[in-house]
């Protein structure tokens, strides 16, 4: 198991030693991420009573190299007060394998922390992530908060899955896509410390429209009601709350060479309002923040490297406001 922490202040032996003797736990401030030391923090304005959980989405690592998948995200959490744990999963597989190697790292987190409950916040696929762990240990989760979340799949997933399945050329076309596509998470793996297989076609699969609906079937708490599928969930289920955020955008800085990219997946959505990869509606769970974010799918984690819309609220003030929401909360 991988998970970086970032920690306002190492105030215990306890907990100082908890972290030296369990696997590949960095200590991350405002100023990076080293073994050892400690954090000053500058207000207490994010200080949940519990801490902070992020899970990442398909494609996803804690960090390689300089690349931080939440660019600039829990060193300002860690600065307002604080106590973050980034977790690492499988880039590509079902939303319940990733699930599990959360649910794995969650536990271990309860137990170096001794915490009572942790705030769980996931972006895309990791949606999926914390809800699964929502879902089975809720009296250890005081929140789960959905951000870009396709809690009812993607038409890209449908897209790409349709190819996949053509006559002749589908099969061909998926052990292709699937090889190149594992591949790719292994290599992501290998640079980031990440040692779980790889299943590239299992988690595309938990990302179309029917692969989210069996999900949502097992795991259906803080989903919109059917009869209202682009509303509000329950805001909290068997004591855990629900929260989520989403944007609309995709060319939103032109100097993110992935906004382009994302211009190509318009067509998957019929003139829908999206953030290049999940629909408006589908990012709904919970109590709705706010869907319509001048953000792309990228921009909800500050990426890449920051190169966000100007003219939006920054997304690292955005986590913040929701860290001071579950404090407000208590949480």
């Amino acid at each position: 198991m991988k998970f970086i922490l970032s920690r306002m202040m190492l105030s215990t032996g306890l907990l100082a030693s908890a972290v030296a003797n369990a696997s590949n736990i960095t200590l991350c401030d405002t100023t990076g991420c080293r073994t050892g030391g400690s954090v000053s923090a500058t207000s207490n304005y994010a200080q949940t009573k519990f801490p902070i959980v992020l899970a990442h989405g398909m494609a996803g690592f804690s960090k390689i190299g300089p690349i931080d998948y939440w660019y600039g995200i829990p060193q300002d959490l860690t600065a307002n007060g604080s106590t973050v744990f980034v977790t690492q999963m499988s880039s590509f597989n079902s939303s319940e394998v990733r699930g599990e190697q959360l649910l794995n790292q969650v536990q271990q987190i309860l137990a170096i922390t001794g915490a009572q409950k942790v705030n769980l916040i996931g972006h895309s696929h990791g949606a999926q992530s914390i809800r699964y762990v929502a879902g089975l240990i809720p009296t250890r989760i005081a929140s789960a908060t959905s951000v870009g979340g396709p809690n009812t799949g993607s038409p890209v997933a449908d897209a790409i899955s349709g190819v996949t399945t053509i006559p002749g050329v589908g099969p061909i076309a998926a052990s292709t896509l699937s090889s190149i596509v594992n591949g790719f998470g292994a290599l992501i793996g290998m640079v980031s410390g990440q040692k779980y297989d790889q299943d590239s076609l299992a988690g595309l699969a938990s990302l179309t429209t029917k692969g989210a609906a069996a999900f949502n079937a097992k795991f259906p708490a803080g989903m919109p009601t059917a009869a209202n599928p682009c509303g509000q969930g329950a805001a909290e289920v068997n004591g855990v709350h629900y929260y989520s955020w989403g944007g609309t955008s995709t060319m939103t800085n032109v100097l993110d060479p992935v906004d382009y990219a994302l211009l190509l997946t318009q067509a998957a959505f019929g003139g829908k309002a999206n953030d290049g990869l999940v629909p408006q509606c589908s990012s709904h769970l919970g109590m709705v923040i706010r869907d319509n974010y001048g953000m792309n799918h990228l921009d909800e984690v500050n990426q890449v490297f920051g190169l966000v819309n100007i003219f939006e609220s920054n997304p690292v003030s955005v986590f913040r406001q929701q860290a001071n929401r579950l404090k407000v909360a208590g949480l």
